[in-house]
Order: C-alpha cells, then structure tokens, then sequence
C-alpha cells in the first residue's frame, strides 16, 4: 500500500508539472503582436511589444524554475531525502512537536536557500531590464530575513500548536484544529494590515485634500463608513501599483500604492476605491473567509481520516508513523483536490470582480473605472491575449478586455452582470 501511494505522489506532482506547461503553451498561442482595438487610445505600439517581450522572458524563467523544482523534488522521493530527514531529527528529540517543527524547518529553511538565486534573478535581472524593479540589495535581503523570522514565530507556532492538539485530543483533533485555525484566520483578515504589513512597508494615512475629499465624499454618499485610507510605499520595491481593501467592521481599511496615486486621476483612483467598496458592499470578503473556513474544516477532516494510517508515512519512507511525514504525504496526496477547488474558488472570484466593477460603474463611473483599468494594464506589461484555459485554472481576475467589455455593458446600461 505505501509502495501504491509513492507513486500516485510521483504520478500527481509530474501530472501537475505537465499541466501548466500544457496551460503555458495554450497561452502563447494567444499572443499576438496586433495591438487591441481597445486599448489604442493608450498603449502605444513599442509599449506593446515590450508587454510580449516581458511575457515571454516570464514564460521561459517559469519554466525553468519549475522544472528545477520537479527535478528536486523527484530527487527527494526516489533517493529518500524525506526518509532521511526524518531519521536525522529522531536523533535528536522523539518530541512530536520538536520533530515536526525540526523537520519542516529544515525543509523551509533548504527550500528558501534554493529559490533565492532564482529570487533574485526575477528581481534584479528580469523586473530590472523591463523597468519594474525598485528593490535595493539591502531590501532584498532584509524582505528574507524578516520572512524567515515570521515564519518561525507564525508558521511554526501554528504547527506546534496543531500537533499538540493531534497529540492531545485524537478523535477530535480535526474539529478543534479548526476552530484554532478559523479563529487565527479571522484574526488575520482584520488585523492583517495593522500587524504584517508594517513590517514590511511603510503606511500613512492619506493626506487631507481634493482627492480624500472626493472619496470621502462618494464614501458617504454611498452609505459606507470610512475612515481608514492609508497610502503604502509600494514603490520602494516596485513600479507596479495596486490598491486592496482590508479588515472586516470597525477595522476596515482601503489601502492605496503610492504608484497608483502617482499614475492616475483623481477620478479614476475614486473609481478603483469604488470597486474596493463594492467587494465590501457585496460582502466578497466576508464570503472569502468563510469558504477559506470551510475548505480548511474539509481538509482537516481527510487529514485526520488519513492520518490514522501508518502507509501515510511510509509512503515517504518512514519506517513508522509520525505526524509531519503523514502531513508532508497528505499535503502532496491532497495536490489534486487543491486544485479543483481552487477553480472553484477563481470562477467565484472573477464573478466577484465582474460585480465590484458593475458597482463601480454604477454608482460612479463606468468610463473612469475602464480607463483606470487599462492604465494598470499597461503599466504592469499584462497579458491581454490569455487562453480561456489558462484563465480558467489560474485568473482570480477577469482578463482586461473581458471586463473593458463588461464595463461598456454598464455605461450603457445593458450590463448582464448582477448588481
């Protein structure tokens, strides 16, 4: 049986190599050098080609970057890298939790000091040569190191504190497992930016003038209470913008890339708050958390059932059951429910997004929003052109055009989108 489940692991981590560069072939067969009809009132042609060029040095870093990790990863299997690991930390504790903590640490800590030159190369060599990048050395390095240190204190506090319960309370671990990581999520989700963020950038509230007048102004016309709007210094690590809305109640909060404030109108930053204010209106957040509470509940639930057998372990190379070899083998095993629900999750998001802008557009304007949009677009080099394929297992946003079309719908009011 353990034999059986080694190479249904193999079989599902080189299925799902396969896949994405199937999904990546797709996708070039999409691109073109015509530039959308569109987008020609601001994207000018050599913008255009830079995007492509941009697309396919992306492609070509993925692939390589991939196939290191599958090559590593088979390694790992096959030459009992796992089994070795394991065998090493038994050594020095027979403490699950101390084992467990030991033995994903030092999985961690190999993996980070692999994919950091490839890191680096993406933003140094590759975000530099197309002008995106804006991290400095010193950055870089302090971004690894303040990572690794949350990861000990969060990632490896939550694991110790699931294995204790698994040790503790056997038949019940799955529901009181939940109910411990339900409430960190929840935690998270309002406190994520006062908490996380800061220590990594810097956030000011917005400056009072024309531009926190009018979104307080649509703010209130609107019937939302806000009065948390913070600028972030995005562009201490890139030239790219962005703008998210996060916590839940009183603790709510529109955060905004000092790139976006610098790229665009004050119009069509209101219209991207707009669309920020519409998830809230939608309750899209509070969706998301619940459906992540209960995907969390449903894999902590197979996990305990597959836990119980000793094949889980071995299937690595163990030559008895513990917790972090069962939970390494599930989380591979659990590979292709992941990704099912994870389509699930993306076709529920684009839905969510195609609402945001239908309130946007509605409730104040649907030609700002569009020309916001594009703006980002073209700032950020995005793929105009991807395959429905690649959009239907990877996108959590809907491709430009799709939404510059949607919007249109809106702004003649003869949009399909639920309101």
């Amino acid at each position: 049986m353990a034999q059986i489940l080694f190479y249904i692991i193999v079989g599902i981590i080189v299925f799902d190599y396969l896949l994405e560069r199937l999904l990546d072939y797709l996708n070039t067969t999409y691109w073109s050098d015509t530039l959308p009809v569109e987008l020609e009132d601001i994207y000018d042609a050599e913008k255009y080609k830079k995007s492509q060029q941009y697309l396919r040095v992306k492609q070509k870093f993925s692939i390589i970057v991939d196939s290191f990790s599958l090559v590593a990863m088979l390694l790992m299997l096959f030459l009992g890298g796992f089994a070795f690991l394991d065998q090493f930390v038994r050594h020095y504790t027979t403490n699950p939790i101390l084992m467990s903590l030991l033995f994903f640490g030092i999985l961690g800590l190999a993996a980070d000091t692999l994919s950091t030159p490839f890191s680096a190369y993406s933003t140094f060599v590759i975000e530099e040569k197309f002008g995106f990048n804006k991290t400095t050395v010193k950055t870089f390095i302090l971004d690894k190191f303040k990572g690794l240190i949350i990861g000990v204190l969060i990632g490896g506090g939550l694991l110790a504190l699931v294995v204790w319960i698994y040790e503790s309370t056997g038949n019940w671990f799955w529901v009181i497992a939940w109910i411990v990581i339900s409430g960190f999520m929840i935690f998270m989700s309002m406190f994520y930016s006062n908490v996380i963020v800061p220590i990594f950038n810097k956030q000011v509230p917005l400056e009072k003038g024309e531009l926190r007048e009018e979104i307080e102004g649509f703010a209130s016309n609107v019937g939302f209470r806000l009065k948390n709007i913070y600028v972030l210094d995005g562009s201490k690590r890139s030239s790219k913008a962005n703008a998210y809305f996060s916590g839940l109640g009183a603790k709510k909060r529109i955060i905004l890339f000092d790139t976006l404030i610098n790229d665009h109108t004050n119009k069509e930053l209101v219209a991207i708050l707009a669309h920020e204010i519409g998830h809230y209106k939608k309750k899209h957040s509070l969706k998301g958390i619940i459906l992540s509470i209960v995907q969390t509940g449903l894999m902590l639930f197979i996990l305990s059932i597959f836990l119980k057998s000793p094949y889980l372990s071995m299937a690595l190379g163990a030559s008895e059951k513990s917790f972090h070899m069962g939970l390494l083998a599930f989380g591979l095993l659990y590979s292709p429910l992941s990704l099912v629900i994870g389509l699930f999750l993306n076709m529920l998001s684009r839905k969510h997004e195609y609402q945001a802008d239908h309130y946007a557009g509605i409730k104040y304007n649907a030609s700002a929003l569009a020309l916001a949009l594009k703006k980002l677009s073209v700032n950020n080099l995005s793929n105009l052109r991807p395959h429905p394929a690649y959009v239907f297992f990877y996108y959590s946003h809907p491709p430009l055009l799709q939404r510059l079309k949607a919007l249109k719908g809106v702004k003649e009011g003869e949009s399909t989108v639920d309101s």
